[in-house]
């Protein structure tokens, strides 16, 4: 349940104001069909964290713990700053009409500029931190959803009545204590 909750909320800080949820805010003031873009998002960031929570298990797999421990913790830091710097969208990523339809257009693109963003590397990070794949990636997803549902339903409300920067100012401060934890406490061995 702890990585289940952990991985909700960490995801959820990490994508306010992240270029995925402007994309969000953009499809929505584009298409102005909600429900098509919001299974979109849904069934993209399962597909992307479900990819980046199975390279977080493997690499477990392929590192000792001490190593693991060590890159983790070096990773969550590193994180922690990248939080800090706040995500612009690219306007040529909206350019294109829906080829596909409302829904396939959102998976496509979700799905493509989901690839190494934030959200995704936390994914695998926390997979190979809990080590609980199915927690992780319901976790994120739902985290995904939390974020990035309620701008597509609401748009530019939703962004105007939460601060960015604060939010990324707490999840840098929650990634830097999952990064001072995950190199000053040891795991136990198996």
């Amino acid at each position: 349940m702890e990585a289940f909750l952990v991985s909700t909320g960490i995801v959820a800080l990490a994508e306010m104001g992240d270029k995925t949820q402007l994309l969000a805010l953009v499809l929505a003031a584009r298409f102005r069909k909600p429900w098509p873009i919001v299974f979109g998002i849904f069934v993209a960031t399962i597909a992307n964290h479900a990819l980046a929570g199975a390279l977080g298990a493997w690499v477990t797999t392929m590192l000792s713990p001490q190593t693991l421990r060590w890159i983790l913790g070096v990773s969550f830091i590193a994180m922690a700053v990248w939080m800090l710097i706040p995500d612009k969208l690219d306007d040529e990523d909206t350019e294109k009409a829906p080829r596909f339809g409302v829904f396939a257009t959102t998976v496509l693109v979700f799905f493509l500029a989901e690839m190494g963003d934030k959200t995704q590397i936390a994914t695998v990070m926390l997979a190979a931190r809990y080590e609980t794949y199915l927690a992780v990636v319901a976790g994120t997803t739902l985290g995904m959803m939390l974020a990035n549902a309620p701008v597509v339903w609401l748009g530019e409300r939703v962004t105007r009545l939460v601060p960015l920067r604060v939010v990324h100012i707490v999840s840098a401060l929650i990634f830097a204590v999952l990064g001072v934890l995950a190199l000053v406490v040891k795991t136990a061995p198996a």
